[in-house]
């Protein structure tokens, strides 16, 4: 397992493209995780209020609240790190690295070790920053102090990196499936955008399907069930109620997507003839 992922390393290592990708990734992260309070003063001086409340008053970056909202904006990036699996895998197939992975000894499943890796890796290191940028905002805008409301909440952080894992796995089988890296980009993009999305809006509301078995069917489309374990925050400035808690039935319904994606990804790296 050394071997593979010492070798994934000298394939990234020079790689321009991954780099640019990364960059840009950490780029709009940073802006998402330290440009609110910027957004909210803008408000202000365009003369925006909220029901006369001052915008730069909302505690978007109070603990613990500023877990769950870092974390599901942040949670929109994950298209460009799945995007950078899929150039790998797919890099990996076209100048048949993976097969002479293969011949030098590295097994399919060390493979498939080294790319989860390699996404575990990805996700950690999003995930610290998100909780270093949520520690920086709160020691700035916080108007809440004490170690069991530093804590509290980041519960999102594990959903923030799981979610990551699981995007990133889906890019990963659909990149074995569609050996075209730009054709697997688009069809990841429109369907976790835009055609799932429509789908899931057509199920809740459609008169057709109203009080069926389909309507609670939504919650298992799969990237459905990754939105499920970050749900919206922001409601709860306009006193709304919303899902301040990692669901456990949301969880589950991800977890399984997961070991379906992995247990797919392995069943065709044992069946492709790679020699």
């Amino acid at each position: 397992m050394i071997k593979a992922i010492k070798l994934e390393w000298l394939k990234i290592r020079n790689y321009k493209t991954f780099w640019v990708l990364l960059g840009m990734y950490f780029l709009a992260l940073t802006i998402i995780c330290f440009g609110g309070m910027f957004f909210l003063e803008y408000l202000k001086s365009e003369g925006a209020e909220f029901e006369g409340i001052d915008p730069t008053m909302l505690p978007i970056y109070d603990f613990p609240d500023i877990w769950q909202n870092m974390t599901y904006l942040g949670s929109f990036l994950r298209i460009l790190l799945a995007f950078i699996v899929i150039i790998t895998v797919n890099n990996d197939q076209i100048y048949n690295t993976l097969r002479q992975n293969i011949i030098d000894g590295v097994s399919k499943g060390e493979y498939l070790t080294s790319k989860l890796l390699f996404v575990v890796i990805l996700a950690m290191i999003s995930t610290l920053f998100v909780f270093i940028a949520g520690l920086i905002n709160g020691a700035l805008y916080s108007h809440v102090w004490g170690l069991e409301f530093l804590f509290d909440g980041t519960i999102f952080l594990f959903a923030y990196f799981y979610d990551i894992v699981i995007f990133c796995s889906l890019a990963f089988l659909l990149s074995l499936l569609f050996k075209k890296s730009g054709f697997v980009i688009v069809l990841l993009f429109l369907y976790s955008m835009m055609f799932e999305p429509i789908l899931g809006v057509i199920i809740e509301h459609a008169v057709f399907l109203q009080d069926t078995i389909f309507q609670p069917m939504v919650n298992f489309l799969p990237v459905k069930a990754l939105n499920n374990l970050i749900t919206v925050p922001f409601p709860r400035y306009i006193f709304r109620e919303i899902t301040d808690y990692l669901p456990l039935g949301s969880f589950a319904i991800a977890s399984a997507w997961l070991a379906f994606y992995l247990s797919a990804i392995l069943l065709i790296l044992k069946r492709r003839d790679l020699k």
